[in-house]
């Protein structure tokens, strides 16, 4: 795992249903994300915040919200990871709304394509986010980004990256996944996508579900993991504007990060949808810090 890490924040909510993500990234820094990964010695270097268009809070227009806007920072995100990646330095977004990752992972795809090597997304939510104008019950894109990144979606946002589709749906494993709408559950069992939901967590435990998502890789692979906060249980994370009860408890999170971690091969990461608006005194924010801070080597466990 690469011990540089470049910190991009991407304040906008512009993808999203609610206002309020848009101070995720300050509210990340409060709960001093840098510093936490600086103790355990990685090379933190906060590169500030993106800019972009304003939310103009419209309603759709043919089935999607500020599609504008929404390439517009996707357009800026793609070309500040490609630029961190070609350093040698671990991205690390802080959002933001989800629609987000379309940018993100556009660019890792491109880079890791470049290099010869191969990609594994790890896509940490609850919701699949694989929505199309035709199904979306609402138009917000953040609920649209794999369904952009598989090829499905506006021609703007399914060729941001270096060949279209950006990835192939194989590529892909979504964990924690427990709102799916009716239209979208159709279209991902169609394309195949690999989901280990709440209820095969349930029924086999998230060792064995994570055990599943990261088998193959290997030293020629890079892992993007894109951590939407909502993927937590609102019990312990309410900071978020999309909360659906029955997600992973404190200690099932911790074990997804421990192993991503154990694997060394995290390459690149989103943190996103936090939602400071939602919160109480900043907890899901401090939350996140204490799971990323497990992906960089900090452990709860009482092994050598």
């Amino acid at each position: 795992m690469l011990r540089a890490v470049s910190l991009i924040g991407v304040p906008t909510d512009i993808g999203a249903g609610h206002r309020g993500a848009s101070m995720g990234p300050e509210a990340l820094r409060v709960a001093g994300l840098g510093e936490a990964l600086a103790a355990r010695g990685v090379d933190v270097v906060d590169r500030g915040n993106l800019s972009g268009p304003h939310n103009p809070w419209l309603p759709p227009t043919g089935g999607y919200r500020h599609l504008r806007e929404v390439v517009a920072w996707n357009l800026a995100l793609r070309d500040a990871v490609a630029g961190e990646l070609d350093q040698g330095r671990l991205p690390i977004v802080l959002g933001g709304d989800h629609c987000l990752a379309i940018g993100s992972i556009a660019a890792v795809a491109a880079h890791v394509r470049r290099a010869g090597r191969k990609l594994r997304v790890l896509w940490l939510d609850a919701h699949a986010d694989f929505n199309t104008s035709a199904i979306t019950p609402t138009g917000n894109l953040h609920g649209m980004p794999v369904a952009c990144l598989c090829g499905i979606g506006p021609a703007e946002l399914v060729g941001i990256g270096d060949r279209t589709p950006v990835l192939d749906p194989a590529q892909v494993r979504q964990i924690g996944i427990r709102s799916v709408d009716e239209g979208e559950r159709r279209l991902v069992h169609d394309v195949g996508l690999d989901i280990y939901d709440m209820r095969y967590i349930d029924e086999n435990g998230m060792r064995r579900a994570m055990e599943e998502a990261l088998a193959g890789l290997d030293a020629d692979t890079h892992l993007h993991v894109s951590f939407d906060v909502d993927f937590l249980d609102p019990s312990i994370a309410p900071g978020v504007g999309t909360t659906v009860k029955g997600g992973p408890t404190y200690r099932e999170a911790q074990l997804v990060m421990e192993m991503i971690c154990d694997t060394g091969r995290l390459g690149s990461l989103d943190i996103v949808e936090l939602n400071p608006a939602f919160d109480q005194r900043n907890q899901t924010a401090l939350l996140a810090v204490d799971l990323v801070e497990s992906l960089f080597g900090k452990s709860t466990l009482m092994r050598a």
